[in-house]
């Protein structure tokens, strides 16, 4: 009996005795029997049924891993590693097999199904590959560079570690028709990805996402087999002027470089280990700043020591930042992810303290911003334009929407993903190029800018709540690098005038309301897990609650059944998206993350603000009846997940 059918042999024995799923089991054989199994991977299998690891297996076969709204992710290295897939201290020198995790073979399927789908329109494609700091992240992109060569087509990779947005800009400025970006953005370390776009730069969307699964799901182990042995021989290396042109890109995003120069913020920067640090800092003292930068995370570093977790959006990723904010005094304290793509922002309180802000603050502080900029450049009319868009999804703060009405622009509400907000900058891009020429998407912004307001529309901002935002439609995905070139920018204007960020969220929420959101993220991992979350979403379109927090429900929208059209008349693609609107004006939102094994919750809440004496008091109310949702949300969740 041959060492893989032994193996299966055991595989089924312990699905006999209860220990593993048909499910798992059955995607378990499809590898096994493809006769296409390094030595390697079957030793680790082997180790893992020698040590009865049958819940690892099973998380590890479950499922195949598909495209979500990020892309690919998986686990890359399991909870429970099998003794070949470690080093001797501990580090992981191998990805962990398995139908669900992120692995060589795994990379593969998807860079050939993606190459497939790409070469059925354009002969011998070119691709732009891109990676993070992560586990392996070096070694799966020179996998999906040299394959993609190997197949006919022409490959570029990148020097060393750079950001998903670098990735997006590069695609378009060396007009590739793919793109692939191996990052698990701030997810665990344990964690990676495959992240790919076409040729405009953007994740990708219906009817090609759905293409290019089916073109994956087509795919075993036996069919990507002989691209296992990396060939980089034909693969190419993006060369210096396409960096330097994504770096004068993000530096150029300022309007007015001298007063920022003139009163350049005290800022601390941090890339948490990322790769934010190859664009942010040269951009930052291009511009006339000096950023004090956290030099213990500094280092590119997949294990990400310092943080818990590499993400901004965590209090815990900032202690060593505020750290030194308070030894410097910072004006302005910010942090990026590992792909940089998120940035999170402190700053100081009058008590001295530093206050992190939310994404949905950063969002509507932007928004204002960006437009003000606009319209003082005379870029936009002073009584604003129609044609001029801010474009946020659903779940970010309503704030926004209330910012673009009172200064006369459109507000458009995309799903959640960027991808959608990149799907509309596509559109946009080609109306304009229709109306005013080939060349109109691609001239500097002020010259841009009234052409677009005539032919199609002028692009202002995109913004997600989850701390991902956009000012520049020559990169097609979240940028905090550009993002953090415009928050200093913001900073330095403030600091001419003596204000801060802080007194500028003040007069939003006198002028709007105090508004806060709450997100409440419950994670299910593994197959149970899973099955959780798809129990919780279909439980709240099969009966969707008549009372939420002792508030009558008024509305709730399914946005898989209901034909819903956004501020464009453009119908909103299907999802699994369910929005219910209460009586006493908060809304809540369901979803199941399509990067991450979470079930989503986000309650939004609003309070009348009567004078600045209130102000304080509004946002307590406001605060605690978005509070008050979550429980009620949680308690809800946990009986549905049942």
């Amino acid at each position: 009996m041959s060492a893989a059918a032994a193996l299966l042999s055991a595989l089924r024995t312990a699905q006999a005795q209860g220990q593993l799923s048909a499910a798992a089991v059955g995607q378990a054989s499809g590898w096994l029997q493809s006769g296409a199994l390094p030595a390697a991977a079957l030793e680790s299998l082997a180790d893992l049924i020698a040590r009865g690891a049958w819940a690892e297996l099973e998380d590890r076969f479950y499922k195949g891993i598909a495209f979500g709204t990020g892309g690919m992710r998986g686990r890359t290295v399991g909870r429970v590693s099998a003794a070949n897939e470690l080093a001797a201290d501990g580090t992981p020198v191998r990805a962990a097999v398995g139908s669900a995790c992120l692995n060589d073979i795994n990379v593969l399927r998807a860079v050939v199904g993606l190459w497939r789908h790409v070469a059925a329109a354009h002969p011998s494609p070119r691709i732009v590959v891109a990676h993070d700091v992560r586990h392996f992240s070096r070694h799966f992109a020179e996998l999906v560079a040299s394959a993609w060569s190997q197949l006919g087509g022409e490959a570029y990779l990148f020097a060393g570690a750079r950001s998903t947005p670098q990735l997006s800009f590069t695609v378009r400025h060396l007009g590739a028709q793919a793109g692939v970006v191996i990052t698990a953005s701030h997810n665990p370390s344990h964690d990676n990805g495959f992240k790919c776009c076409l040729g405009h730069g953007g994740q990708v969307t219906p009817p090609d996402d759905v293409a290019i699964v089916a073109e994956v799901g087509k795919l075993g182990p036996a069919d990507v087999a002989p691209y296992l042995e990396k060939d980089l021989a034909r693969v190419r290396t993006v060369d210096a002027a396409a960096e330097e042109a994504y770096l004068a890109r993000v530096a150029g995003i300022v309007l007015e470089p001298e007063l920022m120069a003139r009163h350049a913020p005290k800022v601390v920067y941090t890339n948490l280990h990322g790769t934010g640090d190859v664009t942010v800092v040269p951009a930052l003292r291009r511009l006339g700043l000096d950023p004090h930068l956290v030099h213990e995370q500094l280092e590119h570093d997949g294990r990400f020591p310092t943080v818990p977790s590499p993400n901004p959006e965590s209090p815990a990723a900032f202690a060593l930042a505020l750290k030194l904010a308070g030894e410097v005094g910072a004006d302005l304290v910010l942090a990026t992810d590992p792909d940089s793509d998120r940035v999170g922002v402190a700053c100081p309180q009058a008590d001295g303290a530093y206050r992190l802000l939310t994404g949905n603050e950063v969002a509507a502080l932007l928004a204002e911003f960006r437009l003000s900029a606009l319209k003082d450049a005379a870029l936009i009319p002073a009584a604003g334009s129609p044609q001029a868009v801010v474009l946020k999804s659903l779940v970010t703060t309503p704030l926004v929407a209330a910012i673009c009405a009172r200064h006369g622009v459109r507000c458009v509400e995309t799903l959640v993903g960027f991808k959608w907000i990149a799907r509309k900058l596509e559109r946009w891009s080609r109306q304009l190029a229709e109306g005013a020429g080939a060349d109109a998407p691609n001239l500097p912004l002020r010259r841009r800018a009234p052409l677009a307001l005539r032919h199609a529309s002028l692009f202002v901002l995109g913004a997600e709540e989850s701390y991902g935002y956009l000012a520049d439609d020559a990169v097609r995905d979240k940028d905090a690098n550009a993002t953090v070139v415009l928050l200093c920018e913001f900073a330095a204007l403030l600091r001419s005038r003596g204000r801060t960020l802080l007194d500028a969220l003040d007069v939003l929420h006198l002028s709007h309301g105090a508004y806060h959101e709450d997100l409440l993220n419950l994670t299910f991992e593994g197959a149970e897990g899973a099955a959780a979350i798809r129990r919780i979403v279909a439980s709240w379109r099969a009966q969707p609650p008549r009372e939420i927090d002792g508030a009558k429900v008024l509305r709730v929208t399914d946005y898989e059944r209901d034909e819903v059209l956004d501020a464009e008349g453009e119908r909103v693609p299907p999802e699994e998206f369910i929005l219910a609107e209460l009586a006493d004006g908060r809304r809540v939102a369901v979803r199941a993350s399509g990067t991450e094994p979470k079930a989503k919750f986000y309650a939004f809440a609003r309070a009348a603000v009567a004078d600045a004496d209130d102000l304080p008091a509004a946002r307590a109310r406001a605060r605690a009846a978005a509070l008050s949702l979550r429980a009620w949300l949680e308690a809800d969740a946990r009986r549905r997940a049942r």
